[in-house]
């Protein structure tokens, strides 16, 4: 089990759970620590599978590439990340309240499963030109539910935000830069960071008591 998933949620004791069988996950979680300490360019298919503690041939039984290794990693990462969004969007509450738990929930998730989040985040341009497309479309989803919830608060007039899209990307890159920086072994737990974050955001749309 890798570092970041150490200090995951309790419903995620298993990282990568989804992805069957055992062989295959094995491979995906080896993939993950590879990538995020030396990048996906400098990580060979012989890397991946010592790590997995298997050989080079069994990688290719389950991935027929290093790239298919990354795309899949990336779509299940963003489609986490945009489930925890939207929760936060359809949540009933203020727009305040909403936009505090999107992003309180969204950079938890960057700092529990840090090594991921930047293997996720921070390797978009190495996926090739046919599998790249897939991967935009769900970041801009993930814009959409944040730029909505700031929206809903401009329009309840529980915000002052005089531009909304620069606003949206400012609080999205600030919850994603987590992943680059955060340490286990530092002093701030994800729990921490996250209600630091939400209070950072809710400063920066100018909430109004």
């Amino acid at each position: 089990m890798t570092q970041d998933e150490q200090v995951a949620a309790p419903t995620d004791d298993m990282p990568w759970s989804e992805v069957t069988p055992d062989a295959a996950r094995r491979l995906m979680v080896a993939a993950v620590e590879a990538f995020a300490e030396r990048g996906y360019h400098a990580t060979t298919t012989r890397d991946i599978a010592s790590r997995a503690g298997m050989s080079p041939a069994a990688l290719y039984i389950h991935y027929k590439t290093k790239e298919e290794l990354l795309l899949r990693i990336s779509r299940i990462g963003h489609e986490k990340a945009l489930e925890i969004l939207r929760r936060a969007v359809e949540a009933e509450g203020t727009a305040a309240e909403r936009l505090a738990e999107a992003v309180r929930s969204f950079v938890r998730w960057h700092a529990g499963h840090h090594m991921t989040a930047r293997v996720v985040q921070y390797e978009l341009d190495s996926l090739g030109e046919e599998h790249r497309p897939g991967i935009v479309a769900l970041r801009r989803q993930s814009d959409a539910a944040i730029r909505k919830i700031i929206n809903d608060g401009v329009r309840s007039g529980e915000f002052d935000v005089p531009d909304v899209p620069g606003t949206t990307v400012a609080v999205l890159s600030l919850c994603i830069d987590v992943a680059r920086w955060f340490n286990a072994e530092g002093r701030r737990t994800p729990d921490e960071v996250g209600a630091l974050y939400a209070d950072l955001v809710l400063r920066m749309v100018g909430t109004r008591s």
